[in-house]
């Protein structure tokens, strides 16, 4: 590691500490010429996959774009932004446990809509109808009946608990 007073790369580590979190490393350093000290952190560097579009497209997966989507859905919704961050958080590690290259978006959006439909049914509905282009009010009930049907189907399996 270059000093970043004086250039030199005779540097060395002094202390390293894991943060509170587990996902980085502080590292005090002190420059062997200028006798100077720096901290570094060392993280993990995630290579997350394209994400290819219907029309054949790719482009780079972006978290800010999912998030922007999850808003979009919950406008006005009693969500707290932790689980907007935990579903993030839940779809990221999916992506990489696929350890592909590439991801379809119809993938995302399916997994977007599944982390919403544990969230909030309206926000789950809303994107829904975006997603999936719904067309006229049909479309709508169709939703809301396999809604029911799946809140239906719970409760038996709680009751029978």
């Amino acid at each position: 590691m270059k000093c970043p007073f004086c250039g030199t790369d005779d540097t060395q580590v002094i202390d390293s500490r894991v943060n509170d979190e587990g996902d980085s490393i502080r590292r005090r350093r002190k420059c062997g010429v200028c006798d100077k000290r720096f901290t570094t952190y060392e993280t993990a560097e995630l290579h997350l996959p394209q994400v290819v579009k219907q029309n054949g497209t790719r482009e780079e997966f972006k978290r800010e774009k999912l998030r922007l989507s999850f808003t979009r859905a919950l406008h006005k919704r009693p969500v707290p932004t932790e689980y907007v961050d935990k579903a993030l958080d839940h779809i990221t590690q999916k992506i990489l446990a696929r350890g592909e290259r590439e991801v379809p978006a119809r993938d995302l959006g399916e997994m977007v809509m599944h982390e919403l439909k544990m969230m909030d049914k309206v926000a789950y509905i809303r994107f829904a109808s975006v997603y999936r282009s719904f067309s006229d009010v049909d479309d709508f009930n169709n939703v809301i009946r396999d809604l029911d049907k799946q809140a239906v189907i719970a409760k038996r399996r709680s009751t029978d608990a």
